[in-house]
């Protein structure tokens, strides 16, 4: 079992929740964790407001400073399995590997095992000494793409220290639904739906997000993206696409209803109607390796269902008069 994660998180009480119970300000400024777990936490004294132990129910207002030293102890044991890993690059420090579709990368309540998690420690054991077995970032289960995993306590110190200082660069690939005249830059804040709290979405008073988006490639009314991201929130590019009204083709939350060009061929709806998960892919990930200090950079081609997809809405776009 991996060993308890200790992490520090400072933020500023705003003006959004200025007057709130000390518990609700922090679900909405802490909102990776649930209200029970950083109720906890309050009553442990592991949050300070200004420096001072407070209860949950006591008020916090508008420029009061949070400090919350969270311990994450592992939710549900995880045991080695001998699941298959696609490995690009490996060192003593560094582990990088290009996830497929369907795999959870942690064990959870409805996944306690067939995860990423469980493939690393039958890979190299030593990675429960780690948290979370050296993971530092996540892909939600139906995305693809490149991970990094660290191997050594140093290694994902540093590469913690990067992925908040923003000096791990990811890439991705997305297809949407609609066709922008332009790329462009979303900065827009991420925080829980406020009725509907298993999603994520545009709110007022949520965590700083920044998404970056060039044209790939134009089909006829969907759009092949390049996209960046500068900051890390969850579901990031799924919620900031369809706050453009440009949902990721095939995503089951945000993705809306099913729209097929007019005049479709049968080959391009039926590859639409029976692509069932978000069409994002991580394809690209550099960064400065956390021992030499070296720039690294891996690329992973799209998976066989995305390029099939693209391939067929290619055809149909190429094939209109």
């Amino acid at each position: 079992m991996t060993e308890a994660e200790q992490i520090s998180h400072r933020a500023v009480i705003g003006a959004a929740e200025s007057g709130l119970r000390l518990d609700q300000a922090l679900a909405r400024l802490f909102d990776d964790y649930s209200r029970s777990r950083l109720q906890a936490w309050i009553r442990e004294g592991r949050v300070r407001v200004d420096g001072q132990v407070k209860k949950p129910r006591e008020k916090v207002f508008a420029g009061q400073q949070v400090e919350l030293e969270a311990v994450l102890e592992p939710q549900v044991p995880c045991r080695p399995q001998p699941i298959p890993l696609e490995i690009l690059f490996e060192d003593e420090e560094l582990l990088v590997v290009n996830k497929p579709a369907g795999l959870v990368v942690h064990p959870a309540a409805g996944n306690p095992d067939g995860t990423l998690q469980n493939a690393l420690l039958h890979y190299d054991p030593r990675l429960e000494q780690l948290p979370r077995a050296g993971i530092v970032h996540r892909l939600d289960k139906e995305t693809t793409g490149l991970m990094v995993v660290v191997r050594t306590p140093m290694a994902y110190r540093r590469l913690v220290e990067a992925l908040q200082a923003r000096r791990v660069k990811r890439h991705y690939k997305a297809l949407v639904m609609g066709t922008p005249t332009a790329g462009g830059t979303v900065e827009a804040p991420i925080g829980r739906h406020p009725v509907q709290r298993q999603r994520m979405a545009v709110v007022e008073g949520g965590k700083p997000a920044v998404t970056h988006y060039r044209i790939a490639e134009r089909f006829l009314i969907h759009a092949l993206l390049d996209v960046e991201l500068e900051s890390g929130r969850t579901h990031q590019i799924r919620v900031h696409m369809a706050h453009l009204r440009m949902p990721l083709v095939g995503d089951p939350v945000y993705g809306g209803r099913l729209k097929l060009p007019p005049g479709a061929s049968p080959a391009a709806i039926e590859a639409l109607q029976n692509f069932r998960r978000q069409a994002l892919h991580a394809f690209r990930l550099a960064l400065a390796h956390p021992a030499s200090g070296e720039a690294m950079t891996w690329e992973a081609p799209l998976p066989d269902d995305f390029q099939a997809l693209l391939a067929v809405l290619r055809r149909d776009r190429d094939e209109r008069p």
